[in-house]
């Protein structure tokens, strides 16, 4: 048996990065650890329920209540306030572990700075990524074309010296794009199904242990509403929620669709009232208790999200994927190659496209087969593998 040990988890006040290492947090407590968790107040609840011991730090980031459109939309008006944040919380982080530093430290795939901390104490870290990772010919294939433009520009080049510079200051020489795309140890909390290039990933480095997720029974349960023959669930997760021309398509879709329940969540930045008169059959929410509809649902519409597209898979509900930003296309790619999901732009999700893709799916057996191949494919590990290899990772103990 592993002896106790301080582990420090650190990440960013997002539910699609905090929510995927709930249940690996926990698991970790269980086993005797003492797991701190470094997090911005807003989240300190969530992670308190854990059993971990919450380590709050005050982030400049935008909150998941702010508007999505606070991110900005070019690639530089996306990255630059993780730098911004990450200079500025790294005095607070230090601070914060004075006299209490980890054996070990995991971290999310934007807290740069735990890895500069890492450095700093001389311990290990191990990335835990709610996402796709890189794979060998990321860089030229992807990296460099997408920032080949911005690089070239005034601001693009400052962005690099201050991080460069920020790095060099903490004793770090690596480049910042190997120093955030390139962990040395990596825990990869998405089916290798959903990672692009799965067979050019190093699993020296990347171990994917598959979806991590429990029942989340603290978030309410649901019950298919009687006389509902079919349901659909329409989510775009918590942060590019802001389409309520997409959601009245949705209406469009399923409100007078005979014998189907259509549960539409909207987020907070939309208003009910701008979905027009809304059929008896549509129960519109600002969030809801997501594993627990996709447990009853025949069709989820979906921003493909990691967690979102696991839910899907795990659940072996047919998807129709509306992305949204990020690794979402990727994601709707893949869903889509695995023959489980329609991939439908938000521009071309019209009523009428939506609810064709619909009647497709969910009255395909080879669809059903499929979920039901990959609904057993899932079964990589999970949480119990992550803990084992997160506790592989913990330095010898001085006897």
């Amino acid at each position: 048996m592993t002896s106790r040990a301080h582990i420090a988890m650190f990440s960013i006040a997002a539910h699609g990065h905090v929510n995927p290492s709930l249940e690996v947090i926990r698991e970790l407590v269980a086993r005797g650890h003492r797991v701190t968790y470094a997090i911005p107040p807003i989240f300190a609840d969530k992670i308190a329920e854990t059993g971990a011991e919450v380590k709050p730090w005050n982030s400049t980031l935008p909150s998941p209540d702010d508007d999505p459109e606070a991110w900005g939309s070019t690639l530089l008006d996306n990255v630059e306030p993780f730098l911004d944040d990450a200079i500025q919380a790294l005095p607070q982080l230090i601070e914060a572990y004075e006299g209490d530093e980890p054996d070990l430290v995991l971290h999310d795939i934007a807290s740069y700075p735990a890895r500069v901390l890492a450095h700093r104490w001389g311990v290990p870290a191990v990335s835990l990524s709610p996402a796709m990772v890189a794979w060998e010919g990321y860089e030229k294939e992807v990296a460099e074309p997408m920032w080949a433009e911005p690089k070239k520009t005034e601001r693009g080049r400052a962005y690099y010296a201050r991080f460069q510079a920020w790095l060099e200051g903490n004793g770090i020489t690596r480049h910042p794009d190997p120093f955030v795309g390139r962990p040395d140890r990596s825990i990869v909390l998405i089916p290798k199904a959903l990672q692009p290039n799965a067979d050019r990933v190093d699993e020296t480095v990347y171990s994917f242990v598959g979806a991590c997720q429990g029942d989340r029974p603290a978030e309410g349960g649901w019950q298919r509403p009687p006389g509902a023959e079919k349901v659909a669930l329409v989510s775009l997760g918590s942060a590019f929620t802001k389409q309520p021309g997409f959601y009245r398509e949705c209406v469009k879709a399923f409100g007078d669709l005979p014998g189907w329940h259509l549960v539409l969540s909207i987020g907070k930045h939309v208003d009910p009232a701008g979905l027009g008169d809304v059929p008896a059959n549509v129960e519109v929410r600002s969030w809801v208790p997501q594993p627990a509809i996709l447990k009853q649902a025949d069709l989820f519409v979906t921003h493909a999200g990691a967690g979102g597209s696991q839910e899907g898979l795990a659940t072996a509900t047919p998807m129709i994927a509306v992305p949204q930003a990020a690794d979402q296309f990727g994601n709707a790619e893949m869903l889509r190659s695995l023959g489980v999901a329609r991939y439908l732009p938000t521009e071309e999700a019209t009523g009428e496209a939506l609810r064709e893709a619909a009647l497709a799916l969910v009255g395909d057996p080879e669809v059903a087969r499929r979920l039901k191949i990959q609904a057993e494919l899932l079964r990589e590990g999970g949480t119990r593998r992550a803990a084992d290899l997160i506790e592989a990772e913990l330095p010898a103990r001085q006897g």
